[in-house]
């Protein structure tokens, strides 16, 4: 597997440029704020053609250079069906005192590409499958820093590597606090849908330095059975 990434905006989120190891296509994940150069230039020293970019979640740090790469390109944006309409209105994802600092930074405005699909997934397990780029993406949906929050995991052929978004960085989660969090539902997410990862799994988060499973479930607070039973 081919990865490119970096971190661009004040947010400083994380993109990642991802492909097979042979093939001639990849896709883009989280291109966030002044993340669209980057990633062009990405895909171009890759030598491939951008077959779809991929949203982990709706919140603008992740998606502000989505809608304008899938123009571009003329490929389609995934998201979960629950965050989708973050993607015309990113306010509603934060909380109503970030209006005037949203209106600044993006003062054109948000608009949804033509070609928007949503992860299908299994409405018991709340997993699916997606693929795309020549490559295929197993989902886990993993609410509670927002409610479409999803987990995008790859085999690379020597092990697992999980695009985790905002659910869980090294040592760290993503905030609940936001008008659209949940903290109950991101205490189940991560028992159900990280802690089941193997600890073999590379974790490529949206913000910070990558991490492991197996590091996570020995060092990480939140991981941890007071945290998870709601004792903290």
């Amino acid at each position: 597997m081919r990865i490119t990434s970096g971190s661009s905006g004040i947010f400083q989120a994380n993109w990642y440029v991802v492909g097979p190891e042979h093939g001639n296509q990849c896709v883009v994940i989280d291109p966030g704020q002044h993340a669209a150069q980057p990633c062009v230039a990405a895909v171009q020293a890759l030598g491939r053609d951008p077959a779809a970019v991929l949203a982990t979640h709706g919140h603008i740090d992740h998606i502000a250079a989505a809608a304008y790469l899938a123009d571009t390109w003329n490929v389609p944006l995934y998201i979960h069906g629950a965050d989708r309409p973050f993607l015309t209105d990113p306010v509603a994802a934060l909380t109503p005192d970030a209006a005037p600092m949203i209106h600044s930074l993006f003062p054109d405005g948000f608009h949804e590409p033509p070609d928007v699909r949503e992860y299908q997934l299994d409405s018991g397990s709340e997993t699916g499958v997606c693929g795309i780029g020549g490559m295929e993406f197993q989902l886990r949906h993993a609410p509670g820093h927002t409610p479409g929050c999803t987990l995008l995991l790859l085999e690379d052929g020597t092990g697992p590597v999980a695009f985790t978004g905002d659910v869980v960085f090294a040592g760290s989660i993503g905030r609940t606090d936001f008008r659209v969090g949940d903290p109950a539902a991101m205490r189940r997410s991560l028992r159900r849908q990280v802690l089941s990862l193997p600890d073999a799994a590379r974790l490529l988060p949206g913000h910070g330095p990558a991490t492991s499973m197996a590091i996570e479930r020995e060092t990480n607070p939140y991981l941890r059975e007071e945290f998870l039973n709601g004792a903290n």
